[in-house]
């Protein structure tokens, strides 16, 4: 019987694969690839399903699973940590590790679901801290020239939730991660965002112990009900369904948040503009809704299809428009769909 794509996917939501591979070393994940290629047919490169919206008819190519493992620490002369971790790790597994050993620079990045190699695709980031503040190098295998190869961090091209991966989606199989860490753990890192700053209740730009720092983010992401749950049908999602949409100046509604950006434009809330144009928490119906502990996520409620729960998220689109002239962007990645 097909391997069903809903066993995987955070949504609980997505059809049958055509074949289903887990791959545990480099040289699998390549070969798979690599064979799939030569066949001409589609690959979808699993990792934790975390952000992924899987059609109901399934997936008609290999799906190849990441389930290589491995953190190696490296001393750097300065004092900093260059640790390389391989694309198959859970990520919320490897920022405890760096928590516990006192590396500090990803604390705020806790309970993000999903594997270390889909961090460097779209830049995950959170409280203040992206992935692309840490990241050195991300080595990958590169389907078009068809051998191994390593990126640093500015050619991977980082931007807001972007990077040359997310631009060439079909091209690059991240295969290991290399992040520099610091190693004042004790002291953490300052904080830079003012939600986590209120719930430390200390200043913006104080610095604060790293562990202290991921209890803090864990206890925020539970209350928005983005720490995975399997009793808890909040976090039947892909976390934040909507990227904040980044406009100019006098595009910010009245009342918005809004966050300067470096080249003039203005970063504003998908949440407050999704609540104001009236989607509140709870939003839907008995098979798909938003959250309840929050209006970015969409949330499978536990007999929804793919097909619900992109006519919610086109409800939602439509209406943000429609109020506001903003036309919101899924975060997700669409297999097999599209909103």
């Amino acid at each position: 019987m097909s391997e069903l794509l809903s066993h995987h996917t955070t949504f609980h939501l997505g059809g049958p694969a055509a074949e289903f591979v887990t791959a545990t070393t480099e040289e699998q994940i390549i070969q798979a690839v690599t064979a799939a290629d030569a066949a001409g047919t589609d690959v979808l490169v699993l990792g934790g399903g975390s952000n992924l919206v899987v059609a109901d008819a399934g997936f008609a190519g290999t799906v190849v699973k990441l389930a290589t493992t491995g953190v190696t620490p490296v001393p750097a002369d300065d004092g900093a940590m260059l640790v390389t971790v391989a694309a198959g790790e859970t990520w919320d597994d490897f920022v405890a590790t760096a928590v516990d050993k006192g590396w500090s620079g990803i604390e705020a990045l806790s309970g993000i679901p999903g594997s270390v190699g889909a961090t460097p695709i779209q830049n995950v980031g959170a409280y203040g801290q992206d992935v692309s503040q840490t990241i050195t190098s991300v080595k990958v295998f590169d389907r078009q020239l068809r051998g191994p190869r390593t990126f640093t961090a500015e050619e991977c091209r980082f931007g807001y939730r972007w990077s040359r991966f997310k631009a060439e989606p079909d091209r690059h199989v991240v295969l290991e991660v290399t992040f520099r860490l610091g190693t004042d753990g004790a002291t953490g890192s300052p904080i830079a965002y003012a939600q986590l700053a209120g719930a430390l209740g200390v200043g913006q730009g104080t610095r604060v112990p790293s562990k202290q720092i991921r209890e803090a983010v864990l206890a925020l992401r539970r209350s928005k009900g983005m720490v995975i749950d399997e009793a808890d049908h909040d976090t039947w999602s892909a976390g934040s369904f909507f990227t904040n949409p980044v406009v100019a100046p006098e595009d910010v509604p009245d009342g918005a948040p809004a966050y300067p950006q470096p080249d003039g434009t203005v970063k504003t809330s998908a949440a407050w503009l999704i609540d104001h144009a009236g989607f509140t928490k709870g939003h839907g119906n008995s098979r798909v809704a938003l959250s309840t502990k929050h209006t970015l996520a969409l949330t499978n409620r536990g007999d929804g299809t793919t097909e619900d729960l992109l006519a919610l998220a086109r409800e939602v689109r439509d209406g943000v428009e429609a109020a506001y002239g903003i036309v919101l962007v899924n975060e997700p990645v669409m297999l097999g769909v599209e909103l």
